[in-house]
């Protein structure tokens, strides 16, 4: 009987072993969400990429999706390893596939991560404020985005009771920050919500200008877009990763989400103000992953 139960527990720690050695031995999956075009997100994060994968001592891919929940699926079904998320699909990647938040970029000349929402209309339409919004067409960026989804929905509940749907005329998803921004230029809709982070960047790149696109709200300091591992790596890879991305800037230009000058560490805890917010709303998992 020692024997046989000898035996099964060797088999048992054979097959951990050799489940474990299968993880660390195949490659490291870094989602990316589409907060802008994919190829721009790719391009933007292939330094980070590079180090990881320098770091590591094994190939790092990425993978994109056409929305947030593609990449938080992904991580549910253990396909993508490591993440960057926005607060919000962080928050929902958390409840469905054990995300662990642990680092975050710091933007330059900032000693903060935290960014903003902001509304931006067409220069000369004459809307002002929120309330000016009522009946517009509007564009969020998808119901999955914290500044382009969760906290102008908040903004605008808090400030007219009502929610997005029933306060506007037309109200839609443009998918990314950027076609959110190109929606307001091209008159495609009066009114968008959009991160100061995005807006921006197509300033300085001249995609939008100050007499297409103006700001006529903003929101309260949100915080940063974390970067985050599944839960479940082992904490030898979770290491190696979490010390990679913190000292990358001591031997590349880090990239990411904006103009950064450095990673800095994050917990989970951090993003309670996002939790708080869901709470507030009463918004359940079907409204935030569709």
């Amino acid at each position: 009987m020692y024997l046989k139960s000898a035996l099964a527990a060797s088999a048992l720690a054979l097959s951990m072993l050799a489940t474990s050695t299968q993880t660390m031995a195949r490659d490291i999956v870094m989602g990316l969400i589409p907060a802008e075009n994919n190829e721009d997100m790719i391009q933007q994060f292939e330094p980070m990429r590079a180090q990881l994968e320098k770091k590591l001592g094994k190939r790092v891919k990425v993978f994109t999706a056409t929305d947030y929940a593609g990449v938080i699926e992904a991580m549910k079904r253990k396909r993508v390893d490591i993440a960057w998320f926005g607060p919000l699909s962080y928050y929902l990647a958390e409840q469905e596939a054990g995300a662990e938040a642990f680092a975050v970029g710091v933007r330059k000349g900032s000693k903060s991560h935290t960014y903003k929402t902001v509304f931006v209309t067409q220069c000369n339409s004459g809307i002002k404020s929120i309330k000016d919004m009522k009946g517009k067409r509007v564009a969020f960026v998808d119901p999955a985005s914290t500044s382009g989804g969760l906290m102008p929905t908040y903004m605008i509940k808090k400030a007219t009771g009502q929610m997005p749907t029933q306060y506007f005329s037309k109200f839609t998803y443009a998918g990314s920050h950027d076609a959110a921004q190109l929606a307001v230029k091209n008159k495609i809709v009066d009114v968008a919500a959009d991160s100061d982070i995005t807006y921006n960047k197509m300033l300085a790149s001249g995609m939008i200008s100050k007499k297409t696109n103006c700001v006529i709200a903003e929101s309260a300091p949100l915080p940063g877009s974390p970067l985050a591992y599944r839960k479940d790596l082992d904490a030898a890879t979770k290491a190696k990763i979490r010390s990679a991305i913190l000292n990358a800037h001591k031997e590349i230009k880090v990239a990411g989400y904006g103009d950064l000058s450095h990673y800095a560490p994050v917990a989970p805890k951090d993003y309670q103000m996002i939790r708080n917010m869901v709470k507030d709303l009463g918004l359940q998992k079907q409204q935030m992953m569709k």
